[in-house]
C-alpha cells in the first residue's frame, strides 16, 4: 500500500468544512484541535475566501483536500491542478472523464498531491441518472469511472460506501478510495441517499472517510469526531 492508504486512522478522518464562512470554520478547527488532521474545503467555504484558508491550514501542519470538482477542456484542467499542487493541498478531486484525467495526472508529476476521481455523486440514485441521461446505472457507472481512473494514473477515487468493495477489487490496494455520505448509527442522512457507517465504511474497503455534517453540526463537535475515530479504530488494521 501507498503512504495515502496506509495512514494512520487519524489522517483517514476527513473533516468537511461545510460552513459559510472562513471564521466558522476557524471555529470548527480550533474546537476540533489536534483530534483532527485532515479537512475538506469545497465550493460553499472556497468561494467565501475559504481558498486562502486552506493555504494557512496546509502551512499549519493540516492536510487539506480540496473538493473542486474539475471538469474543463485539458489545458484549464491541467494549470489548474498545477497550480493547486502548488498550494500544498493534499487532495483534489475531478469529475472522472478520461481527457480531464489523463490531463490532471500529467500536470501533477512530481509533486504529492493526490488526485481522485470523482464517480457518481452520493446524492444520486438511479432515478436521478436516468433524469440526468446516463445510460448506467450508478454502481455500474462507477466501476466504470473506476477503471478509467486507474488506467489514467489516478491517485483514487471518490464514491459512495456501497461501492467502496468492488471499487477495491478494480483498483487495487494502492489507490485510495474516499468515502462521503458517511453517517454514524442513528444519524440524519441529510439530503445523501447512499449512505454507510464509518465501520462498515472501513470494512468495505475505504481508505479515507469525509464526515462533514455529523461533527460540525454537532452540540461537542470533538467529542463527535473522537467517537467517530473511535469506531474507525475499533477495525484495527483494516
Amino acid at each position: 500500500m501507498n503512504a495515502v492508504v496506509r495512514a494512520g486512522m487519524r489522517d483517514r478522518l476527513i473533516v468537511g468544512l461545510d460552513v459559510p464562512s472562513v471564521a466558522e470554520a476557524e471555529k470548527v478547527v480550533a474546537e476540533l484541535g489536534d483530534a483532527v488532521s485532515f479537512y475538506k474545503i469545497g465550493y460553499q467555504l472556497a468561494f467565501a475566501g475559504g481558498l486562502e484558508f486552506a493555504r494557512d491550514l496546509a502551512a499549519g501542519g493540516k492536510k487539506v483536500f480540496l473538493d473542486m470538482k474539475l471538469l474543463d477542456i485539458d489545458n484549464t484542467v491541467a494549470k489548474g491542478v498545477e497550480n493547486i499542487a502548488r498550494m500544498g493541498m493534499s487532495m483534489l478531486t475531478l469529475h472522472a472523464y478520461p481527457k480531464a484525467m489523463r490531463a490532471a495526472v500529467e500536470a501533477a508529476k512530481g509533486s504529492d498531491l493526490c488526485l481522485l476521481g470523482v464517480t457518481v455523486l452520493t446524492s444520486m440514485d438511479e432515478q436521478d441518472m436516468i433524469e440526468a441521461g446516463y445510460e448506467y446505472d450508478p454502481h455500474t457507472l462507477v466501476l466504470r469511472r473506476a477503471e478509467q481512473a486507474l488506467a489514467a494514473g489516478m491517485g483514487g477515487i471518490v464514491c459512495s460506501a456501497e461501492e467502496a468493495s468492488a471499487v477495491r477489487r478494480i483498483v487495487g490496494p494502492n489507490l485510495a478510495v474516499v468515502t462521503p455520505g458517511i453517517r454514524p448509527a442513528g444519524a440524519d442522512r441529510g439530503d445523501q441517499k447512499r449512505v454507510m457507517t464509518p465501520a462498515d465504511a472501513l470494512r468495505s474497503g475505504a481508505s479515507h472517510l469525509v464526515v462533514a455534517r455529523p461533527i460540525v453540526g454537532a452540540p461537542d463537535r470533538r467529542l463527535a469526531a473522537e467517537a467517530i475515530l473511535k469506531e474507525m479504530n475499533s477495525q484495527g488494521g483494516i
